[in-house]
């Protein structure tokens, strides 16, 4: 299997869900209002807005940018302690245990998908009954770089489920936290290995893109152009 997944951006309607759901699923620490107004948030799920055009005659564009978990991904060439790696099945993970938090792999990304957890995460104790204690390490230490994993703690929990009800695991049992959520249902995740998958087939769409393809990273996320 090659986990991908497929954004129409003619569907996104901006709604912040994704984001929200991530958070929620990933316990993404909340930077605050004082870290907030210096720029500072870690936000593993972002949608970004860009304005196309010149007033009166302008159109606000909107782009998800989760991590693209490229099949070429300049991240794990630059970490020197290889905290950052790829699994069998193209997911790009964090090892925490080994991450020593240099930030070369926040560098290196050009699609900005990496934080650096550069604070003690501090939940308010009416906060603290919401963390997910599915991911791998909930919540991260301080001083290390945290991004997308595609919910890989879903991955893992819907495997075991399958082998515990006695059946094969399919590529459809499993889908990130905010795809799930998403209220325009813009967002498609499979197995692009499957050509019989949707996903496969959206990406094969002759409205699909991939961002920045001349670099050569070869993202498994793509985009639908708007019509």
């Amino acid at each position: 299997m090659r986990w991908g997944m497929v954004i129409d951006l003619d569907k996104c309607v901006a709604c912040q869900a994704c984001t929200a759901a991530c958070r929620m699923e990933n316990n993404t620490p909340i930077a605050g209002p004082e870290q907030a107004e210096v720029g500072r948030a870690i936000l593993w799920n972002e949608v970004i807005p860009s304005v196309e055009g010149e007033y009166p005659n302008v159109k606000m564009r909107f782009v998800p940018r989760p991590c693209m978990h490229c099949q070429d991904p300049a991240c794990i060439k630059v970490c020197p302690v290889q905290a950052t790696y790829k699994n069998e099945e193209g997911i790009v993970l964090v090892d925490y245990d080994r991450c020593i938090g240099c930030r070369f792999c926040t560098v290196a990304c050009p699609y900005t998908a990496r934080y650096f957890n550069w604070y003690e995460p501090y939940w308010h104790p009416a906060l603290r009954a919401h963390l997910n204690p599915d991911p791998r390490v909930a919540p991260r230490p301080k001083g290390v770089v945290e991004k997308c994993t595609f919910c890989v703690q879903r991955l893992d929990k819907a495997r075991q489920k399958a082998t515990d009800t006695g059946r094969v695991f399919q590529a459809s049992d499993y889908v990130p936290a905010c795809v799930e959520t998403c209220t325009g249902r813009a967002r498609y995740f499979g197995d692009l290995d499957d050509p019989d998958s949707l996903v496969a087939q959206l990406a094969k769409n002759p409205r699909a893109y991939r961002l920045l393809e001349d670099l050569g990273t070869h993202p498994k996320v793509f985009y639908l152009r708007e019509g």
